[in-house]
């Protein structure tokens, strides 16, 4: 019964992050930049200090466990760094391929890449902790059918752009761009599945017994969005200064309706990891589902997003044969999550 409660966690979480777009939609008179700045705010540093204070006993401090770990802190920061690349290039996947495939294949090459680099990048720095071990039979094989899902919904997303005309495929898609958009999208998965890596290296960053197990991971998913935050603050200032937008954040008229939207997208865009935390905690009387579990809200993420991805009419005039092979991809990736746990 814990596994099933933990996955439905997991699942939440996932439902939240996939509709974590639709608020900036609402937001008004802002460049890209700007909104995506401070929607980053919210998503990857006021909430995650909230949530990380969960994982603090009384009489303790974060600043405290950061200090007594320095040099493993470090880590989770760097490989955030990186998977901030893969956010700024995930933001543009969307843009030329829609949300839902967009989301799809980006989400795909994250979730296996993530799930595999982590143990055995640990396992390259830290030999010690003999992180290999994690990477059993069950887990690589759940990885496998998670990026046939994948595969599957990417034929239906090449289907689409051979079937529609270029009309109909901008009336979807403004910018649809199928090769340019894969390209990217490919390039934004592999970095993104840094954020895995960082939640690798920083696993043991909490206060061990004294941290209920549901928020162990907390801590280190700070250090991870700090990380990303970085990347994506460096790059939206450059931006600000080369399009002179500095002036949006001095926009009156608009300035609580954006606060109010970036602050939602950045509450359920954190929803994602603070429930693969509180997820894992239900999950540790299963070592695979447990090594799994971000595959598992990656893979989540996919199905959710192509749902959004159909109630925006992304997939609007495609053929039959089109969406059976996308809904044959969801079908897949559902089974991919509890496959595991069969063998």
């Amino acid at each position: 019964m814990e596994i099933v409660i933990g996955l439905l966690i997991i699942a939440i979480g996932s439902f939240c992050q996939s509709s974590s777009y639709v608020p900036i939609k609402k937001v008004k008179d802002w460049s890209w930049e700007s909104f995506w700045l401070v929607q980053g705010i919210f998503a990857w540093l006021i909430f995650p200090v909230l949530g990380a204070q969960l994982a603090v006993p009384e009489g303790q401090s974060l600043v405290g466990l950061y200090l007594d770990n320095l040099s493993r802190s470090m880590w989770p920061v760097f490989w955030g760094i990186l998977w901030g690349v893969g956010g700024l290039t995930f933001g543009l996947s969307m843009r030329y391929l829609g949300v839902a495939l967009g989301q799809s294949i980006s989400l795909g090459t994250c979730a296996g890449l993530g799930t595999i680099l982590g143990p055995v990048l640990l396992n390259i720095f830290f030999p010690e902790l003999n992180a290999l071990e994690s990477l059993t039979f069950a887990v690589i094989l759940g990885v496998v059918v998670t990026l046939v899902g994948i595969a599957v919904i990417g034929v239906a997303g090449a289907m689409k752009s051979s079937s529609l005309s270029e009309e109909e495929k901008k009336q979807a898609v403004k910018d649809f761009n199928f090769p340019k958009g894969l390209t990217i999208a490919l390039l934004a998965g592999f970095m993104s599945g840094c954020f895995n890596v960082g939640l690798e290296f920083g696993k043991d960053i909490n206060f061990g017994e004294l941290t209920e197990p549901m928020f162990r991971t907390l801590p280190a998913t700070l250090l991870v969005t700090l990380g990303g935050f970085i990347t994506n603050a460096v790059y939206c200032f450059y931006q600000n200064s080369k399009n002179h937008t500095w002036s949006d954040y001095g926009k009156s008229g608009v300035i609580v309706n954006n606060l109010l939207f970036c602050a939602l997208a950045g509450l359920l865009w954190y929803s994602q990891f603070f429930g693969l935390s509180l997820g894992k905690g239900f999950l540790t009387s299963s070592p695979v589902l447990t090594t799994l579990a971000f595959c598992i809200l990656m893979a989540l993420n996919v199905v959710f997003s192509n749902v959004w991805g159909i109630i925006l009419k992304e997939w609007k005039g495609c053929s039959r044969s089109t969406i059976m092979v996308l809904v044959l991809g969801l079908a897949i990736l559902i089974i991919s999550s509890f496959l595991p746990q069969l063998l």
